[in-house]
Parts: C-alpha cells; structure tokens; sequence
C-alpha cells in the first residue's frame, strides 16, 4: 500500500454510493453466522458453492516471491529485476492454467514497466468483474505482506477457477499493477488507457492490499455499498464485523478506478495504523500496536503473515467471484495432464520412458486422447494406452534415432477430451560422445522475463525507444548521456563432449557522440575473465549486426557470460542486444 493519501477529498469520494447490480441475485440476507473454525455456508441455490482455497496453496505463491527477492536484492521493487521475476512467476502460471495474459508497459511509472492482465475465457465481454493488487513493493524489504499477500490471493483464486472452469455469467478480469508504491501508476496507466466505453463494461473492481497482517484487522472499501455486499456477506458468515477501510482510502489501485466513476470494493487488513481496544476485543491482537508492525520495513517476509487473517481474505475474493460471476448448474467436464518426471535424457540409438498421468478436476470423467509436439528431428514419442480415461495414466516412450538432433527440447504433451490440457517435459538428447548440445543460453530473447538473466534495473525492456530484433523484448544497457554502468550476466554451463561451441548475439549501436577517433562510451564483453570484444560509440550502425565467438576452451565449466555497458558524462551511446545464444553441438 503506498505510504500516504492522495487528497484531501479522498474521504468524502469514498463514501459517495454508486447505484450498480453486481450480484446475479440480490443479497438479501447474510450467511448464518458460523465459528471461524468452521466452513462457511453455501452460496445460493442459484450459485455453484465456491471453493475452499488452500492456504497451503497461497502460502506457496508467498514464498516463492520471498525467495525472488533473495535473489534480486531483497526487494521487488517496480522496475527491479525482483519486480521482473514476480511478473513472470504470476505469468507462468496463469498461461499454463489457460487465461488470456497480456503485458501492458507503464511508460508513465516512475520505474517504467509491466502492469499484468489476465482474463478468463468465459463470460460476455461487456459485463466485467475485475479483481486486483499490486504485485511491487517498497525498496526496503521483500514486501510480502505488502503486497504479497494480495497477489498470492488473486494468484490463487485465478487458478482455482481454471480448475474448476464453471458456466460463467460475467467476464473475470485479474490485474496485477505496477509502481503502485511510487503513486498508484500502474493502475493509473491503464485505467486512462481505457476507452469509455471499456470502462462502461467494469461493473465493477475490488482491491485487495495487505490481507494477512499479523495483527490485523478485518477492513472493507466502501462496506456498506452495494459493491461491497459480496465480501461483507463472507466475512459476517464468520461473525468478524468488518469495519470501513478509512486508513486505506485513496491510498491503493481501486482510487483512479472511483475516479473513473467505476463501483469499487477490496479488503485489507491495516497497514501502519494502530489497533484500537474495541477492535482488539472483537478480533483478537494488541491494541495500541500496528495492524502489520512491518509495513515497510525489511521484515516484510513471510513470517510477517498471518494464515488465519490471509485464509479468510482468499476465501471471501471466492465466494465474492463466485457470487458475482458464476452461473448456475454443473460445471464444464474438465480433467488435468502432468508428466513424471518432467525432464529425461536419451542417447543416439536409445529410448527413455515416463509417465503420463490425468485427473478429472470438474464434472465427470471422461475419455483423453494423448499426443506430443515439439520432438527434434529422429526422435519419435509414443503412449501405451494411447487415450485414457481421465483418472488414468499411460507410459511414453521417447526414442532417438542414431541420427537424431542433439540439444535440450521442450516436449508438450496434450491431451484432447471435451477441452484440451497440455503438460511438459524436457528432453535432452546427447551423441556418442556424451554431448548434451543445444543452446545453453536461457531466455535469450528476453522475451520471458528477466530470469535467468541478472541486469541492472530497467536493461532488459519493450520500451520503444530502441526496437528489438525479434518479438518485443531486448536488453538496452546506457543511452542516457551520463556518467553510467551498467550490466547484463548469466550464469551458464557449457557440456563437455561436443565438437563445437558458439557465442552469439545481436547487437545495435545507437551514438549522438560525433567524433571519429575517440571512443567515449564501452561495451565489453566477457566469458568468465576473459574479454571476448569491446564495442563503442565508434562502432555505431544502423540496425543489428551479428557477432559470434569461439568458447570451446569453456567446455565441462561453469562461467558467467556478461556484458558490460559504461557511459561518459555526456552524449548517449545505446548498446542494444537481442538472441543472445550459446550453441553446442
């Protein structure tokens, strides 16, 4: 949650209602109050019963962001190599459960980069529900309760509903935003993006910021509005009494939606305000003591969540979605595919095995035909039975041919019923003389993120001042015409046995120097602590140019590939880079 309000008038602007039916049957009566212990009732006849979300589940999500930021700094700060990580992380997951997952560049943020929108295939598209948080956090620790704890929630919620893949009565829209510690941007960025018209199809937007603090409070936007009915009628079910959320008015993404004359709602469970006596004796904790004594601080982790606070969160944004968004009936016959294990390697003239399991996730089973993609030349994949019933497994078999291409492959494996669910393995094949092959570089189009790149902040981007070789991503060190450093580095290792080894990259050079002589600006680049080249600003040209290097001398290592870019006090030089590769074979 950012730090401080935005205006004066804030306060007032939370309490003006806006007249709009968001349920698909008014909530005429909250829940029977149960123990907090216990499950709450079901939804409404007319509505499927929503889900349990697993805590388990969210607390996963927590700690792998809380293991991003180890590795990036111990920040995820909007901009930051952790912020990257994050995104891709969210992305990852939401793709492979099937949503529809854009990228929109927040040119405005005061770290430019990514807000994440994905949506739920079903649904009309001019009836939207949208659920939202921000996936930044302040420079001075991990942020996990800030906010952490709200992307894990939606993170969660989103991939319960692809799993169960119900008849939807309205579009499901997720956002995670960008910059919100720095001013709110991201969502900023995109609700200005939005035509009228779009904004029209929001029925409406619920926030949720900070929703595990330690000793935390149970807090609604707007709670007595008819946005809000959904979540009050959760946690009334549970007998919690929430209260308004006036230390979070105008402090968090749902400000420029209520702007935008868009119904908003969220929960939250306090940031840096203190717990009163009567709210400690309703809900438990101490009062007179911060609802998260760790608000950004860097001992935001996850030790600074509470389950019991985060569990109610998770399960409320369900019975909310499900309230507002679910038809009635059964739902859609569904099932899963996984491989075990997930990677396997074969030599020329060999043949290796795994298992290909299904689980009927919705509805009734149902019969999966199985089929693979993505095998090298001479490598041939087969399925013994070759469709199941969903439930079942099948044993495939890889088998290379004498011939067959070395390298690492992605295998996919689909499987086809009333809808179609895919899983992965990677395949190695090695020669005769026990070369693994391949290209060793990772996300070398810096198209995925930045993992498993480590580059300063804001190297590797889509931004349109200098454009890619291919796709929309490249890594872009300097150009800012002052005194800079900057790097690009990856970690790699390079198989033994193969008979040749080539680095190779693309690069652009963009100068306003003007000399002929005089090289002001460096790109140096290195294997391990050998300087392969150095570039400059008299190496300028337009579009990209090739350059490719011999490593053999690094067979069997393990080396850092970098590159380093360093900048004069004055006159930009841009170093461009783009499909970046370490090819052995």
């Amino acid at each position: 949650m950012r730090g401080r309000t935005l205006s004066a008038g804030v306060a007032l602007a939370v309490f003006t209602g806006m007249a709009v039916t968001l349920v698909a049957q008014p909530v005429t009566a909250s829940p029977t109050v149960v123990t907090a212990a216990a499950r709450p009732i079901a939804a409404p006849a007319a509505v499927l019963a929503a889900p349990d979300i697993s805590i388990s589940n969210v607390q996963a999500h927590l700690t792998q962001f809380g293991s991003i930021a180890s590795s990036n700094g111990g920040n995820r700060r909007a901009g930051s190599a952790g912020y990257t990580a994050s995104l891709t992380y969210v992305k990852s997951r939401l793709q492979a459960a099937g949503y529809t997952v854009s990228e929109q560049y927040c040119s405005s943020c005061t770290y430019p980069s990514n807000n994440l929108i994905a949506e739920w295939p079903g649904g009309p598209t001019d009836q939207v529900v949208m659920f939202g948080a921000h996936l930044d956090g302040v420079s001075a620790g991990p942020g996990i309760n800030d906010n952490a704890s709200g992307s894990a929630t939606l993170l969660e919620n989103a991939l319960v509903l692809a799993a169960q893949n119900p008849t939807m009565t309205k579009k499901v829209r997720f956002a995670w935003w960008t910059d919100e510690e720095q001013g709110l941007n991201g969502s900023r960025f995109y609700v200005n993006s939005l035509s009228a018209t779009q904004r029209g199809y929001i029925k409406g937007y619920y926030n949720f910021d900070m929703v595990g603090s330690t000793n935390g409070g149970y807090f609604i936007n707007r709670v007595t509005s008819t946005t809000a009915a959904p979540l009050k009628a959760y946690w009334d079910s549970l007998g919690l009494q929430p209260e308004e959320n006036v230390e979070g008015q105008g402090r968090s993404d749902d400000y420029y939606f209520q702007q935008a004359g868009i119904p908003t709602s969220g929960y939250a469970s306090g940031a840096s305000a203190r717990k009163t006596s009567a709210q400690a004796a309703k809900w438990g904790g101490t009062a007179n003591s911060a609802y998260d004594p760790c608000y950004h601080r860097a001992c935001d982790t996850t030790a600074n969540v509470s389950a019991t606070v985060l569990n109610r969160s998770a399960d409320g944004v369900a019975y909310a979605l499900w309230q507002l968004a679910v038809g009635g009936g059964t739902p859609t016959n569904d099932f899963s595919v996984a491989v075990n294990p997930t990677t396997r390697t074969v030599a020329r003239g060999a043949s290796t095995t795994a298992t290909v399991s299904t689980a009927t996730t919705a509805g009734s089973a149902q019969s999966v035909g199985l089929s693979a993609s993505g095998a090298p030349s001479g490598v041939s994949v087969s399925f013994s039975p070759s469709s199941v019933t969903s439930g079942g497994s099948a044993t495939m078999t890889l088998t290379a041919s004498a011939s067959a291409a070395t390298g690492t492959f992605t295998i996919t494996v689909t499987g086809t019923g009333s809808v179609t669910r895919s899983a992965s393995l990677t395949l190695t094949v090695t020669g005769a003389g026990g070369c693994a092959g391949g290209q060793v570089i990772g996300n070398g189009g810096f198209e995925s993120g930045s993992a498993p790149w480590t580059a300063s902040s804001g190297v590797i981007t889509n931004s349109s001042g200098q454009p890619a070789r291919t796709g929309s991503y490249k890594a872009w060190l300097n150009g800012y015409g002052t005194t800079r450093t900057e790097t690009l580095s990856q970690s790699v290792t390079v198989p033994a046995g193969c008979a040749s080894y080539t680095l190779s990259f693309w690069l652009h050079i963009d100068t306003a120097e003007t000399t002929s002589s005089t090289a002001y600006d460096r790109l140096t680049v290195q294997v391990g602590s050998t300087t392969l080249a150095t570039y400059s600003n008299l190496n300028a040209a337009a579009g990209y140019t090739q350059r490719t290097f011999n490593v053999a001398a690094y067979a069997g290592q393990t080396v850092t590939v970098r590159f380093t870019g360093t900048e004069d006090a004055s006159l930009q030089t841009s170093f461009v880079i783009d499909d970046v590769t370490l090819q052995a074979s």
